[in-house]
C-alpha cells in the first residue's frame, strides 16, 4: 500500500485528494508542524530535505507534488485525470502542472515571509522591520500576486478547468495557489471565476474525504 507522509496545512494535503479521487488505498502518516511552522526532523529519515509531501510505494520514495502526481496517475491512474496525448488540453495541462509550483508559488511564499518578519525580529528593530515588510508588500508582493490571480481568472473564464472543459490533476495541482493566494492577497479586483473554482473543488466528494483524512489546513505553507 502506498504510504503518504502528510505535513498538516501543507501543499501535501493536494496528494490526499488525488488518491480519493484516483480511489487508490493509502496509509496516512501524519506530522505535526512545529513553532517555526517547519516541518519536524522525523520527516529527514524519509526524504534528506524533510519536506512533505513525500510518498513510498513499495521500494520507491517519490518526492514534489507535481512528481507524486504524475507518478501517481501515470501507474494508477489509467488514462483517468489526464488529457489524451497530442491535444492542446495536454499542453495546457503539462503548463499548468509545472507553473503552480515554480511561477505561481514565488510570490505567495514572499508574503508569508514577509508577513512573519515583524513578529520574529528583536524589539529594537520590531517597527523598522514591520515598515520594511509593509513597504515590500504593499511595492512589489502584493501586485504580483494580483497579476498572477488575474492571470488564472482570464484562463477560468474561457473553460470550466484549467486544461479545458475535463477535470485534470492539472487542478488538483493548482488548488493550493489559489486558495493560498485567495487567504493572502490584498484587496483587488474581484474574481469570481476564480471564487467559481474553488467551490467546485471544494464540492467534490473526494476533495471533502481527504480533508477528514489529512485534518486541518488552512494553506500555511
Amino acid at each position: 500500500m502506498i504510504i503518504v507522509h502528510h505535513l498538516e496545512n501543507s501543499r501535501s494535503q493536494r496528494i490526499l485528494w488525488l488518491l480519493e479521487e484516483l480511489d487508490v488505498p493509502y496509509e496516512l502518516r501524519v506530522y505535526k508542524r512545529q513553532g517555526s511552522l517547519l516541518a519536524p526532523p522525523e520527516l529527514r529519515k524519509i526524504h534528506p530535505l524533510g519536506k512533505a509531501p513525500v510518498i513510498q510505494d513499495g521500494d520507491r520514495t517519490v518526492a514534489e507534488s507535481g512528481a507524486i502526481i504524475d507518478y501517481l496517475v501515470t501507474t494508477y491512474g489509467g488514462g483517468r485525470l489526464v488529457p489524451p496525448e497530442g491535444t492542446a488540453e495536454k499542453l495546457s495541462y503539462t503548463y499548468w502542472m509545472y507553473y503552480a509550483e515554480g511561477s505561481a508559488m514565488a510570490p505567495l511564499l514572499l508574503k508569508l515571509v514577509f508577513s512573519m518578519l515583524p513578529g520574529r525580529s528583536p524589539f529594537l528593530v520590531k517597527s523598522l522591520v514591520r515598515m520594511i515588510a509593509d513597504k515590500t508588500s504593499r511595492s512589489f508582493i502584493d501586485p504580483q500576486i494580483r497579476l498572477h490571480m488575474g492571470f488564472w481568472e482570464d484562463s477560468l473564464s474561457r473553460s470550466s478547468w484549467f486544461a479545458g472543459e475535463q477535470f485534470s490533476a492539472a487542478d488538483i495541482q493548482m488548488s493550493f495557489p489559489l486558495e493560498a493566494a485567495t487567504s493572502r492577497a490584498a484587496a483587488g479586483p474581484k474574481t469570481p471565476f476564480v471564487a467559481a473554482f474553488l467551490d467546485r473543488i471544494h464540492s467534490r466528494p473526494a476533495y471533502r474525504r481527504a480533508l477528514e483524512r489529512g485534518g486541518a489546513y488552512v494553506y500555511a505553507e
